[in-house]
């Protein structure tokens, strides 16, 4: 087994610096995942930035699929996978034991939660390996797996995890069904993968809105992930375009715009009485210009704020990712290593803005 694992901690915005750790002995309840691939999402990009920042320095990359390079008897049991099986790590831990994960809402977990989620870990607690910037991740024993079938390659297999998102977003949440109008704000890998939800969920028509320039190739390319209707809301109005598309408004409206604080109001004038908004992306602070709270009691709205995914929607991600029904593997993609990683973050956070970014970004640590 490697003694030595290779890892980029962020010590402050915009600063990764490379570290060498020594890979952890295994317990009988533990494990030690080689990692071969980590999506970026938003929090990565925040986090890099500093727009989402800690009191410590930590190993980012939460979106991880690697293969078990050594496991104890009792994990190996609870977990249901070997040495040499691919697996995608769970963002959240789970004790198994509280009410919170007796119930299903281990997101919650009362000796867990945010405080010791993957890629957002204190490096100082040991062993340090709490992320997918590295070439190995530390399992301990409340880690949460997902087996991961041969014939999906680790790159594409990282999909999981906005996979996961857009299903419970777009589809577990707010009841999607059968002949549902619904707009997903935000043309991200999220709102693709909110709009394919609602589309295997049965909506009749999907309707994604974008903003300006940057959004243009990405609403381009939404109508391969099931979207009716592409609305650029720097030039068209999205409430007179969906109405003149459909001849009302949506049963179900998903926001996941990043930093978009004007999203919300347009999220509540999209919805019709009844509906369900869904509010997954965050504001970044400025409030919710143009939001008009009577809205909500004329239309008797039903709000609900979405932190995170859960396991049973990261399955039937990959479970869909199995079938090839939709061109995932064709998505706008950059990979690259510990040596890219950085210019590849200042990419997606708007920091180059010369450059358009792409869909999907994807650490792996041998490239």
């Amino acid at each position: 087994m490697t003694t030595k694992a290779q890892a980029l901690l962020l010590t402050g915005p915009s600063t990764l610096e490379p570290r060498e750790y020594d890979v952890p002995g295994v317990t009988a309840g533990t494990a030690v995942l080689r990692i071969e691939a980590c999506g970026l999402c938003g929090t990565d990009h925040e986090q890099y930035s500093g727009h989402l920042a800690a009191p410590f320095s930590f190993i980012p990359g939460h979106e991880i699929v690697g293969v078990i390079e050594e496991i104890g008897s009792d994990a190996a049991a609870r977990w249901n996978v070997n040495a040499g099986d691919r697996v995608a790590v769970e963002v959240f831990r789970s004790c198994r034991e509280c009410e919170q994960c007796l119930s299903g809402e281990y997101r919650r977990c009362a000796r867990n939660g945010l405080a010791t989620m993957f890629g957002f870990v204190d490096a100082e607690v040991e062993p340090s390996l709490w992320g997918g910037y590295a070439s190995h991740l530390h399992l301990p024993a409340d880690s949460m797996l997902l087996p991961i079938p041969d014939s999906l390659d680790p790159i594409l297999a990282t999909v999981f995890n906005p996979l996961g998102a857009g299903i419970r977003w777009g589809a577990t949440i707010p009841g999607t069904k059968e002949g549902d109008v619904v707009v997903v704000l935000g043309p991200g890998i999220r709102g693709m993968c909110a709009a394919v939800a609602a589309k295997e969920a049965g909506a009749s028509f999907v309707a994604m809105t974008g903003l300006g320039e940057r959004d243009r190739a990405r609403l381009d390319v939404a109508r391969q992930f099931g979207v009716d209707l592409t609305i650029d809301v720097a030039v068209d109005d999205p409430v007179a375009a969906l109405r003149k598309a459909t001849g009302d408004l949506a049963n179900v409206v998903v926001d996941v715009t990043a930093k978009a604080p004007a999203a919300f109001a347009q999220a509540i004038s999209l919805a019709r009485t009844g509906a369900t908004v869904v509010v997954a992306g965050t504001r970044g602070g400025g409030g919710a210009p143009g939001f008009d709270p009577d809205q909500v009691v004329y239309k008797e709205l039903t709000i609900r704020g979405s932190l995170g995914v859960d396991y049973p929607a990261y399955q039937a991600a990959i479970d869909l990712l199995v079938t090839g029904r939709w061109p995932f593997e064709s998505l706008s993609r950059e990979v690259v290593g510990f040596d890219g990683l950085s210019g590849l973050l200042d990419v997606l956070s708007g920091a180059e803005q010369d450059s358009i970014p792409p869909l999907h970004g994807v650490f792996a640590p041998n490239s």
